[in-house]
């Protein structure tokens, strides 16, 4: 598939340049036509019933985990369904035995929902220690390896930085974690979809996320890898209905996993979907989607880097997919509006709920960043635009 095939099932890019994939990338037409689908012809509850309905809608479920599993090389029962990446972590933190003396090892260019569970287990007496990137957001291997000790319980990290797409060297790192006996935690929110992801490469006892970003998917749908043994030593979180196998009056006995950290209904029309974006990503192929964003990365983080002003985050050759800049002296939603106002120009602005990361880099008092985000519907042309009016704007603010 073309770049321009795929930009005729998303009409959102009929009228604007949208670069705010990190947050969320528009849902293409396949997508939204297996969603509904489902609601137009079997928009039932799951595991719920007997009738021909209800077991159509618990296979297409069923279809959908054996779909994910086998596009990230791990067993179907080893994915847990979630609404986010925010619900796949918390249910670690909460799920996990954790107690006073324990240690989790994290670094510092963290989303919130990848450091802040974590902080929250210092009220158990649990340490955390933050380890601190190099200048351009990377993590060097051998700092971690100082700070994992026998207390280590976890290391966690995400693979690409959302705030200024830095690229984590995550297999080294698992390679650390689990020569210390240490569990090890990667957050794929910004690669999972937008290159070829074998979970069992990582080394990680546990991958959270999302649907809605690389992998194309509607929002309300992620999930949660990790091993079924592993599975049974974490307690669910979300108890109810579809957990439970027996109640009693004074206990009850949880259903097998995965389904125990399933409680309630699910999304079921959004995973569905999840399904179905699987399958669009797949035909695209992530070699080429790999290739693509690698291309217009660089072509940007060229383009702008040799404008008078203008300040640009990270290593070129370590980036991927994001590219964060300012504008010397120059609010980053200023700036942001003005592309959105002038262009229709769609990226991101603020601290990109990275606060940890951006202190770190010396924005967090300016504001944060601009962030432009891709994904393989971007052209060479949209990234060409968006460095011209780069390039216009910085002229005007150093002129006026």
């Amino acid at each position: 598939m073309k770049t321009i095939d795929m930009r005729a099932d998303i009409p959102l890019l009929d009228d604007i340049i949208y670069m705010d994939a990190a947050s969320t990338t528009p849902t293409p037409n396949p997508v939204v036509e297996a969603m509904c689908d489902y609601y137009h012809h079997y928009n039932v509850n799951t595991g719920r019933g007997a009738y021909k309905l209800a077991i159509k809608a618990t296979q297409k479920l069923d279809d959908v985990r054996k779909k994910v599993a086998d596009w990230v090389n791990v067993e179907p029962l080893d994915i847990i369904f979630t609404k986010n990446t925010t619900e796949a972590i918390n249910m670690v933190s909460h799920g996990l035995k954790f107690k006073k003396g324990d240690k989790i090892v994290v670094s510092n260019m963290e989303h919130h929902s990848n450091i802040v569970p974590w902080l929250y287990l210092q009220k158990k007496g649990v340490e955390v220690e933050v380890i601190k990137a190099d200048p351009e957001g990377v993590i060097d291997p051998s700092d971690v390896e100082k700070a994992l000790d026998e207390n280590t319980k976890l290391l966690t990290v995400t693979h690409i930085s959302n705030s200024i797409g830095s690229v984590q060297p995550v297999k080294e790192l698992g390679e650390i974690a689990r020569n210390n006996g240490s569990l090890y935690l990667v957050d794929v929110a910004q690669s999972l979809g937008h290159m070829k992801l074998d979970l069992k490469q990582l080394n990680a006892d546990f991958i959270t996320a999302p649907g809605h970003k690389g992998l194309l998917g509607p929002v309300g749908t992620g999930f949660l890898c990790c091993a079924q043994e592993l599975q049974e030593k974490m307690e669910p979180v979300n108890l109810g209905g579809g957990t439970v196998d027996d109640v009693g009056e004074a206990d009850f006995k949880l259903t097998e996993v995965p389904h125990r950290f399933e409680g309630g209904t699910q999304n079921i029309g959004g995973l569905i979907g999840l399904g179905a974006a699987v399958d669009y990503v797949k035909r695209i192929g992530t070699e080429r989607i790999e290739k693509h964003g690698k291309r217009i990365t660089k072509q940007l983080y060229n383009q702008i880097s040799t404008i008078d002003g203008v300040v640009v985050y990270g290593r070129p050759e370590n980036i991927y997919g994001i590219v964060s800049f300012n504008i010397d002296g120059m609010n980053p939603h200023d700036l942001a509006k003005i592309l959105d106002e002038t262009k229709n120009i769609c990226v991101r602005s603020g601290h990109h709920c990275a606060i940890s990361a951006m202190k770190h880099l010396g924005t967090y008092d300016m504001g944060g960043t601009v962030r432009a985000s891709f994904h393989y519907y971007n052209t060479k042309e949209e990234v060409e635009t968006l460095g011209e009016t780069i390039e216009q704007i910085s002229g005007f603010w150093r002129d006026k």
